[in-house]
């Protein structure tokens, strides 16, 4: 389905602010120069249809602009440009009425003269005796321009042209048999044009100079050129403004253009189409298919090694043996297990209240120049791989975007804000601990009652009766069953507890992988991704106003 003049226009202007900053400044430029254009244009009389006559010095443009209205009204030479300044004719409106007035002022054009509709004559509605006021008759809301020659001399006539050439709705090319090959003509104007088939008619005036076979050859030549300058749908007829020959012929186009009112939406929609293509063509190829998530693991893996991640992890994994040891070891020597420094406290790392981790920065020692090296380039290389295939200005805008600077800091306080290990003791902990008391009860009630025989038998005083378990006294049982219980849950409370740590160490890990990653996201791929979503953005509302 085919876009209206509207929604072509708001879809580049959408292409436009999405790539805002990221686009060539003249193409933006010039592109925002034809919305403007565009909306001016739709302000203004839709009852009229702009038809520009152009052509160089010696083409005999004035004459054939004097033939389609019957009235010698452009200053007609060809030693030297003769129209300094356009001339409109308004057919059927008075051209200092509100309509045509405002439209001829937005064209710049103060030379205007009426002729009233239905048949070419003199500005007083009188016919003209002559071939050119036969046949084809020039239609009511038509407004004929004579443009100043397209190479003029005097710079200021070309710019009045060329202004006018980006504002007619219908452009009819007048060119002679001499010129109408000139690379000038077709390099600066017709190529430009390209795409505007519906909108450009190509005339070859003064056809009474040739044969009828070089008329046909020089025509066959002409529709070749202008195929080249991607205009092979443009219409290419003959005339001659001298004998009135092909006048008809031309005259009756302007009038079907008139009447359909069509002229106005096909020239700026060529207009808005191929601005388009050229924000599209800028914002470079589809993306081709990439490893975003190869990419992203290396960055994320980069950054763990600047955020210390390993020696966290290490750290977590011996806090842990020795908290385990300090709540299941053997009571009489766990406290040797205090004596060792707590690895995850030597870090500013042990378990706190989150509201004090959010104040807390570790201990960490600070990135070294290869781990920060490592880390830039996993930046850049991750930029690089989601930006394949984008221009060098939405590269260069995304690297700008991202704040590497911040990354220190913020992955040092997304360390200090990771749970690593439960604040208080886990269960089993507690447990084993309350056996190993219980066993070392056991162990010290036996010493006492071993000792208290002992001191009977020293004072030579009677025994008294000792019960036996099993094969030894019960105080030795005590003693000895409460030592070697209570080192037998003592090694194994240290085997679950170095199993357990690994576990924690393993949790820990994915615990500050989390939040590297909300680091990355915040500072990287958010960054990016807005680049991306831009970049994608500009593409596809290029791409719809381009479509047809």
């Amino acid at each position: 389905m085919s876009l209206t003049l509207d929604e072509r226009v708001a879809a580049l202007d959408a292409a436009l602010d999405a790539g805002d900053g990221r686009l060539p400044a003249p193409l933006v430029t010039q592109t925002r120069d034809l919305l403007a254009r565009v909306r001016e244009r739709a302000g203004l009389s839709a009852e009229h249809t702009v038809v520009a006559l152009a052509g160089a010095t010696g083409s005999g443009k004035s004459s054939l602009f004097n033939a389609l209205v019957g009235a010698d009204l452009a200053g007609t030479g060809v030693q030297r440009p003769t129209t300094s300044h356009p001339l409109a004719v308004v057919v059927g409106d008075d051209p200092d009425g509100d309509g045509p007035a405002r439209l001829l002022d937005w064209l710049e054009v103060g030379r205007r003269h009426a002729l009233p509709a239905g048949q070419p004559g003199a500005p007083d509605g009188r016919p003209r005796a002559g071939a050119d006021a036969r046949g084809a008759r020039l239609t009511d809301g038509l407004v004929l321009l004579d443009l100043p020659d397209h190479d003029s001399v005097v710079v200021e006539h070309r710019v009045r042209a060329e202004r006018l050439v980006s504002r007619a709705d219908l452009l009819v090319w007048v060119v002679d048999p001499q010129k109408y090959a000139d690379a000038a003509l077709h390099e600066r104007y017709l190529r430009p044009l390209a795409g505007h088939d519906d909108v450009v008619v190509l005339v070859l005036n003064q056809a009474d100079r040739l044969s009828a076979g070089d008329v046909d050859s020089v025509l066959a030549d002409l529709r070749r050129l202008a195929a080249a300058d991607g205009l092979e749908r443009a219409r290419v007829l003959a005339a001659s403004a001298r004998t009135g020959a092909g006048v008809d012929d031309l005259r009756a186009l302007v009038a079907q253009a008139v009447e359909r009112r069509e002229a106005t939406n096909q020239r700026f929609g060529a207009d808005l189409r191929t601005a388009a293509r050229g924000v599209a063509d800028a914002c470079g190829p589809e993306p081709r298919g990439r490893r975003r998530d190869v990419a992203t693991d290396r960055l994320l893996d980069a950054l763990e090694d600047a955020a210390g991640v390993p020696t966290v992890v290490t750290a977590v994994r011996r806090s842990a043996v020795r908290r385990a040891g300090a709540h299941t070891g053997w009571p009489p020597v766990r406290w040797l297990a205090r004596l060792r420094p707590d690895p995850l406290r030597r870090l500013h790392l042990a378990p706190r209240p989150a509201a004090e981790a959010d104040l807390t920065r570790t201990s960490l020692p600070p990135a070294g120049a290869a781990q920060r090296a490592t880390a830039a380039t996993a930046v850049r290389d991750h930029a690089d791989a989601v930006l394949a295939g984008a221009p060098d200005t939405w590269v260069l805008a995304a690297r700008a975007r991202l704040d590497t600077g911040a990354l220190p800091d913020a992955l040092d306080h997304a360390v200090a804000r990771t749970p690593l290990l439960p604040e208080r003791p886990l269960w089993w902990w507690r447990v084993a601990g309350a056996v190993q008391w219980l066993l070392l009860t056991a162990a010290v009630v036996g010493a006492l009652w071993l000792g208290g025989i002992a001191l009977l038998a020293y004072l030579q005083l009677p025994e008294p009766v000792t019960p036996v378990w099993g094969p030894a006294p019960a105080p030795t049982v005590l003693l000895v069953g409460g030592v070697l219980a209570g080192l037998l849950v003592a090694a194994l409370g240290a085997l679950a507890g170095r199993w357990g740590a690994r576990a924690r160490a393993r949790a820990a890990r994915r615990r500050l992988r989390a939040s590297v990653t909300e680091v990355a996201q915040r500072l990287v791929l958010t960054p990016l991704a807005a680049e991306t979503d831009a970049l994608a953005a500009c593409r596809r509302q290029a791409a719809r106003a381009a479509g047809r």
